[in-house]
């Protein structure tokens, strides 16, 4: 026969209900009674129903999280796994669960997340992107849901957000290589519906303008976060007539494409061009030469995105609504070219 609820609280003499609370977590049980109803449960071999008991307390123990489009593409870029690790490292000491959900369109995220709020299946749900006008946000705030987002959203100001600024992770990435003596500086974005591209857009205009610099709009490049955006984005700049002498590119995985591109083509990092790029994942070391990159706290977003939401989960009080991660630069060989003016 299978152990149950009963047997647990006859061995460890207490009740049944204060063996229920235990396993739901309950604040009011003590640590010493909570130690011996658990060490029962282990030795009995006891694992608790969660379905039955998410019935009962409406409760399930486990967080969503939306994984940006296309999904087949997104452990291709490091970032994502980072992030997703840190998200699941802090669940796991609280003893949530993960399920994960993704869509091609708009309409079947929103259908993925109907899904799982209307079915009861999560507790909250963390979007790993930000974009404006999203309905996903739209149909979670309808639902008085419990979710996270990271990154900004201007139309939502009262939304959960964790982020980082990165409109002066941008405007400090174009500010060094202008430093270096560049007056011509191109920028590889992301898509152009991301929050994050346009902030880190707006951060890389900023410090032209601040030194007086044109913009020229044949400099700026938009793509995916993907290599072969940074590989498609060398094929068009290094044949423009005037092209520029160093780049701020959206991502570490893009500037592995612009790195491969620019090889190609027969030019040299940082000779022929200068790159900056953004994420600061380990592979930007170990590239030749090693790239410059703008440490994010890829892990901590994850880790403070997860801590934030189960806060909310459990009704305790979130003090701010928008919480930002610091950034910092390192720079490595691949920015390190001075041009002399």
């Amino acid at each position: 026969m299978s152990v149950t609820i009963v047997d647990i609280a006859k061995q460890a003499g207490v009740s049944p209900s204060t063996v229920s609370r235990v396993i739901s977590g309950h604040p009011k049980i003590s640590p010493a009674t909570v130690r011996k109803v658990k060490s029962i449960m282990e030795e009995l071999n006891y694992h608790p129903n969660i379905m039955a008991k998410s019935l009962v307390s409406k409760v399930t123990n486990t967080i969503g999280i939306l994984l940006p489009r296309p999904a087949e593409e997104l452990f291709l870029n490091l970032f994502f796994s980072e992030m997703i690790r840190g998200v699941v490292t802090q669940a796991a000491r609280s003893s949530y669960d993960l399920l994960m959900a993704t869509g091609t369109t708009e309409r079947e995220e929103v259908e993925a997340i109907t899904r799982l709020v209307r079915g009861r299946r999560i507790d909250g749900v963390i979007l790993l992107y930000s974009r404006q006008a999203d309905p996903v946000i739209s149909f979670l705030k309808e639902e008085k849901f419990p979710f996270v987002l990271i990154g900004r959203n201007d139309e939502h100001p009262d939304i959960l957000t964790v982020d980082n600024n990165n409109v002066q992770a941008a405007f400090d990435v174009t500010r060094h290589l202008i430093a270096q003596g560049h007056t011509r500086v191109g920028f590889v974005s992301g898509p152009p519906t991301l929050t994050v591209s346009r902030d880190r857009l707006e951060g890389y205009k900023l410090a032209m303008q601040q030194e007086n610099l044109s913009v020229n709009p044949e400099w700026i490049v938009e793509g995916d976060f993907l290599q072969e955006s940074g590989y498609r984005a060398m094929s068009y700049i290094m044949n423009l007539p005037e092209r520029p002498t160093a780049l701020v590119v959206m991502d570490d995985l893009v500037a592995f494409g612009v790195l491969g591109g620019l090889t190609e083509l027969g030019y040299k990092v940082p000779q022929d061009l200068c790159l900056a790029a953004f994420n600061n994942t380990p592979m930007s070391e170990l590239t030749s030469p090693p790239i410059s990159s703008v440490d994010i706290g890829i892990y901590q977003l994850g880790y403070t995105a997860s801590q934030t939401l189960l806060r909310a989960v459990k009704g305790e009080t979130v003090h701010q609504n928008r919480v930002l991660i610091p950034h910092r630069f390192f720079p490595r060989e691949s920015s390190l070219h001075t041009i002399h003016k």
